[in-house]
Order: C-alpha cells, then sequence, then structure tokens
C-alpha cells in the first residue's frame, strides 16, 4: 500500500510540474523587433521611445510573462498589441495588457465575439490595410486574403525588412495536417500577395524564422500539392488511391513531411468536393 501510494504521489508531482512548465524567451530579430517564444507558440513585439507594439499574446500566462519582461527589458509599456487572426492557441490573454490598444481585421474582431473567446475585441479594426506609427517607427498591416482562417494578416516591419505571419505560411515544414477548412486557392493568391511585400526576413507562428525564399517554397508546395490532388480528382481517383501516388518527392525533405502529407491530400481533396 505504501508504495502504491509513494507510486501515486510521484505521478501527481509530475503531473503538476509538467503542466507548470513552460519554455520561454526573447530573442532579437534585428534592431528594435524581438520574437517572444511561448513553448511552440512565437510572436514578435518592436520596441520604441514611446512603448511597444506587440503581436499576440497567445494565452494568459503567456501575455503576464511578456508584460514583466519588457518592462524590466525595456522600461516601457505596451500600447498596441495587434492580433494576426482570431484562434485563440494565439490571443488569449491579450487582458493582461490593460494599457493597450487592440487592433485586428474586422473579421478578427466578428469571430472574437462570435466564438467568445476570452481577450480583448479589437478597438481599431480594418479590411485591407492599416499602418500603426509610434516613437518614429511604423507597422503595416496587410489582408492578403482567406488561408488558414478567414482573417489571417500579415504584420510587415518595413525598417527591420520582417514580416510576421501566423499559421498560413511556415518555413521548411508542411501546412498543419488536413489544412484546417483550407480556403484553396485563396491560400495560394493571400501567400503571393506577402511575396510582394519588401522583406528579407519571415518570422512564423510556429517553428524556425526564415527568409523570402522559404516563403516562396511555401507557395509553391501549395501549388503542387493543390494541382495534383486537382487532377487526380478529375481522373476519378480515390482519396485513398491519392494518398499512396501523390508523393511531392521534392519536399521530402521538409519538417513533417511523412506525418502530415497525406493529411494535406486529405484536405485539399476536401476543400475540392466542397467546391
Amino acid at each position: 500500500m505504501k508504495r502504491l501510494l509513494s507510486l501515486l504521489l510521484l505521478i501527481l508531482v509530475c503531473q503538476i510540474s509538467f503542466g507548470q512548465t513552460a519554455t520561454r524567451a526573447i530573442t532579437n530579430i534585428t534592431g528594435d523587433l524581438y520574437r517572444f517564444q511561448n513553448n511552440g507558440h512565437y510572436s514578435v513585439f518592436l520596441v520604441t521611445n514611446d512603448g511597444v507594439i506587440a503581436t499576440d499574446p497567445i494565452n494568459e500566462a503567456a501575455a503576464k510573462w511578456l508584460k514583466d519582461e519588457i518592462r524590466k527589458r525595456f522600461n516601457q509599456p505596451v500600447k498596441y498589441v495587434i492580433y494576426s487572426h482570431y484562434h485563440d492557441d494565439h490571443v488569449s490573454g491579450g487582458k493582461v495588457f490593460d494599457e493597450a490598444k487592440f487592433i485586428g481585421h474586422k473579421l478578427t474582431k466578428k469571430n472574437i465575439i462570435d466564438n467568445k473567446i476570452e481577450t480583448p475585441v479589437p478597438d481599431e479594426t480594418f479590411a485591407k490595410k492599416k499602418t500603426i506609427k509610434l516613437g518614429g517607427k511604423k507597422v503595416e498591416l496587410l489582408y492578403p486574403g482567406k488561408s488558414h482562417s478567414e482573417d489571417c494578416i500579415a504584420v510587415f516591419f518595413p525598417e527591420e525588412k520582417t514580416v510576421f505571419g501566423v499559421d498560413f505560411i511556415s518555413v521548411d515544414r508542411l501546412p498543419y495536417r488536413t489544412l484546417n477548412g483550407a480556403f484553396i486557392p485563396d491560400w495560394i493568391e493571400a501567400i503571393k500577395e506577402v511575396e510582394k511585400l519588401d522583406f528579407t526576413v519571415f518570422s512564423p507562428g510556429h517553428g524556425d524564422i526564415g527568409t523570402k525564399t522559404d516563403v516562396k517554397e511555401h507557395r509553391e508546395y501549395f501549388e503542387t500539392l493543390y494541382a495534383a490532388v486537382k487532377e487526380a480528382k478529375s481522373k476519378g481517383k480515390s482519396l485513398s488511391e491519392m494518398k499512396k501516388t501523390i508523393l511531392l518527392e521534392q519536399y521530402k525533405k521538409m519538417s513533417q513531411y511523412d506525418a502530415w502529407r497525406e493529411m494535406n491530400i486529405e484536405g485539399v481533396y476536401k476543400a475540392l468536393s466542397s467546391e
């Protein structure tokens, strides 16, 4: 009995410890632009003499940590928080930044309200483009069209030649599983809109930082995937057949190729079927 109780206590301690553990870090991208990591999620923030322009708060615990670190390291308040899109694993916990003004696409505001996400509703919204200026610096917001969700935006830092984009572009990694409902081919066109920007660094919401070349590769993967599934479907092939024959071997080096290739095919197949 004592041995059993000891084992149960050990399991409980491990569970508590696991639940409280989080990998958090702040790294410099370039100039006054920084990247914030909370486990597998990332956001960015720009420091100015008049305050900080931040992006996705991720969750309440992450936001509290980030707010404290910004205060300690830069002695500046967060003046703006920009939402990349409405999904709660990126925007929850925004209430921590009680001094900030919240910015998001007009569909992001609607989706936060409709889905009852626990984060402040955007104070300001936009349809296509918006510029934020603070402390002699500026950030440009672009809505490139439907992609991973109907409201994903690109956050462009022109002086730093960096774009922050979440979930609709990855660096050296396949898109997530079955593509979250996938607005295809709108997604491809959205990536093309991002490529038009004058940037050299791309900072995604998950995974490693990359370059404009990585953004191009992600778009080309989508184009190849979409064309292959569309052709196979026109020939009457089943989803099962597609998963066995559409190998996309030129992208085999990309992360999650083995785990998500078939899921990506399924996502495009379902999107084409719904069309």
